[in-house]
């Protein structure tokens, strides 16, 4: 998927809502756990009545990893049941990986290749050569950790650095120079609505993917205030 397209469908649905398919069984309802399997029903589920709403589904793969095997298998048949029916809707590997050199360019190939999703979560800790091999793949896209909505996120993401500068700014302000940066999207917290001007003034037109809006305390009203672009709305 390209971009175009991502904000074609953004001002088709008049949405950009992305919705996380994190599946817990202690949670789902009872009766799915009859199903072969209770995982990919649950999904295929949540995917059908939420289709003509959301713009991205996106699975935390930590929900799946929990399972062993049968979770990954679940996890390929939710992705390829999304890229079958609803190809025009955005996926997020929610993976958040974080390695360098050939590392790297095999969980992109994991994600980018194998399960064919058009996103994946990337922490940038490890610098470029942990993130470029994620940014070397056509028409995929890096969504990379840059100030998070977690109560810790401030830890080391708020410190400031000699110049006064938080380190999610340098962060930020770096990747921007990495090869391949156009396909960088950023993870910025609902909860840090007033570091949302901020960011912008420094990547005005990347997407930002946007969690804790609701029971985290998120403002959706402050988040558009100052994360949408005028270029392409450029939220998620």
């Amino acid at each position: 998927m390209t971009i175009k397209e991502l904000v074609r469908e953004i001002k088709k649905k008049q949405s950009f809502l992305c919705i996380g398919l994190d599946v817990d069984l202690d949670k789902i309802p009872k009766h799915l756990l009859a199903t072969e399997d209770p995982i990919f029903e649950f999904n295929k589920q949540i995917i059908e009545a939420t289709h003509h709403l959301t713009v991205a589904y996106k699975p935390n793969t930590a929900f799946y990893e929990a399972y062993g095997i049968k979770g990954w298998q679940a996890l390929d048949k939710t992705i390829n049941y999304i890229n079958h029916h609803y190809p025009e809707i955005f996926t997020i590997a929610d993976a958040k990986r974080g390695d360098i050199g050939n590392t790297s360019t095999r969980y992109a190939k994991a994600f980018f290749e194998d399960l064919n999703f058009d996103s994946v979560t990337v922490a940038p800790y490890m610098g470029s050569d942990s993130v470029e091999p994620f940014l070397a793949f056509k028409d995929k896209y890096t969504i990379m950790l840059a100030l998070t909505s977690n109560k810790g996120g401030l830890d080391f993401q708020g410190k400031n650095l000699d110049n006064n500068e938080p380190l999610y700014k340098e962060v930020i302000k770096t990747s921007l120079s990495w090869k391949g940066s156009e396909n960088l999207m950023f993870v910025v917290g609902a909860t840090k609505a007033e570091h949302f001007k901020g960011i912008r003034d420094i990547a005005p037109n990347n997407f930002l993917l946007v969690p804790g809006v609701g029971a985290q305390g998120g403002s959706l009203e402050g988040v558009c205030k100052h994360g949408l672009n005028k270029k392409n709305i450029g939220l998620l």
